[in-house]
C-alpha cells in the first residue's frame, strides 16, 4: 500500500515473499494495522500459493478502547480470518499502551494459547520492566514470552544502552530487531548529494546522512572482506551477531535477495567491535 497502484503494489510483495521463502527465510512478521488488514490479507494469499512451511508472526494494537480480555481474542480470529489460517505461530502484543494492564493482556495472550489459536507469546517496545512484568505473569500460566520487538540497528542502540538485550538472555526472550536498516540509512545508497525521496525523510535524514557517512565506509570496506558484501548485508549481520533477529523490509524481489545475502555468514567479534566504535561516533 502506498506505493504504486494496488495491482503494482501486490505484485511487488508477492515477489518479495517469493524470493524471500526460496531464499530460506521462513519468518514473515505483520500485524493488523499494516495497511488496516491488507498485510494480512495479502501474505496469507502468498503463504498459500507457496504451499512452503512459513512461520507467521502478527500483532495485536491496544487501542485504548480495547478494553477487555475478550477483545484480543476478537482481533486474533480477524487476523486469523485475513491470513487464512487456524492459528498464529507467534502473536505479539504491539505496544504497552495503557489503560488495559499488561497482566490483563497476558491473561488473554494465555486464554488463546490453550486455546490452540496461538502458538507462542511475544510482545513489541516494551521496556526492560514492562518486559519482565509480562513474562512473570505469563509464567504463572506456564507459558514462556517468546519475543520482545524493538527498535534496534547501528544506530539506535538503546537495547544495549538499557539493558534490554542483556536482559532478553536472562529470560530467554529473544530480542526481535525492527527497522535494522534505519529507514535506509544503513544501506549505503544515500547520501549528502543523494537523500532520499519525500520530503519528510528528506528533512529528517539529510542532517545525518554527513555524519553516518564514515560508518557507512567502514561498512562497505568490511563487506567487501566478506567476498563483496553490502552495507546494508553488514548492518543485518551485525543485528545478529548481537544476538536479536532482524525483519528489515522488502519493497520488491531485489530487496528480498538483498536481504537474505545477510545470512550464512558471520562478521568476526574485531569487526563488531570496530562497527560498534564508528556508530559511536555517529
Amino acid at each position: 500500500w502506498g506505493s504504486g497502484s494496488d495491482d503494482d503494489a501486490e505484485q511487488a510483495s508477492r515477489q518479495a515473499f517469493t524470493t524471500s521463502v526460496q531464499a530460506g527465510i521462513n519468518l514473515i512478521d505483520t500485524a493488523e494495522v499494516y495497511g488496516m488488514g491488507r498485510a494480512e490479507h495479502l501474505l496469507g494469499q502468498f503463504v498459500h500459493e507457496t504451499g512452503d512451511p512459513v512461520i507467521v508472526a502478527s500483532k495485536f494494537m491496544p487501542f485504548p478502547w480495547r478494553l477487555t480480555k475478550g477483545s484480543l481474542r476478537r482481533a486474533l480470529q480477524g487476523s486469523l480470518r485475513r491470513l487464512g489460517r487456524d492459528r498464529v505461530d507467534l502473536y505479539q502484543i504491539h505496544w504497552p499502551t495503557p489503560p488495559v494492564a499488561i497482566d490483563t493482556w497476558m491473561d488473554a495472550m494465555a486464554d488463546v494459547v490453550e486455546a490452540g489459536l496461538v502458538r507462542a507469546v511475544g510482545v513489541s517496545n516494551y521496556s526492560v520492566a514492562q518486559m519482565r512484568q509480562a513474562h512473570a505473569a505469563l509464567s504463572k500460566r506456564g507459558i514462556p514470552l517468546a519475543s520482545n520487538q524493538v527498535l534496534y540497528n547501528l544506530l539506535k542502540r538503546g537495547p544495549e544502552e538499557t539493558g534490554l538485550l542483556a536482559v532478553c538472555r536472562e529470560l530467554d526472550v529473544r530480542l526481535i530487531a525492527y527497522s535494522p536498516l534505519a529507514q535506509g540509512l544503513l544501506t549505503g545508497k544515500y547520501s549528502p548529494e543523494n537523500p532520499p525521496a519525500g520530503f519528510a525523510r528528506r528533512r529528517q535524514q539529510t542532517p545525518l546522512l554527513a555524519r553516518i557517512q564514515p560508518l557507512v565506509d567502514r561498512m562497505r570496506s568490511i563487506g567487501e572482506a566478506h567476498e563483496g558484501k553490502t552495507p546494508a548485508q553488514v548492518a543485518l549481520n551485525w543485528t545478529i551477531c548481537k544476538g536479536s533477529l532482524p525483519i528489515p523490509g522488502a519493497r520488491n524481489a531485489r530487496q528480498a535477495s538483498q536481504n537474505a545475502g545477510a545470512t550464512g555468514w558471520r562478521l568476526t567479534a574485531d569487526e563488531v567491535a570496530a562497527l560498534d566504535e564508528a556508530a559511536a561516533r555517529v
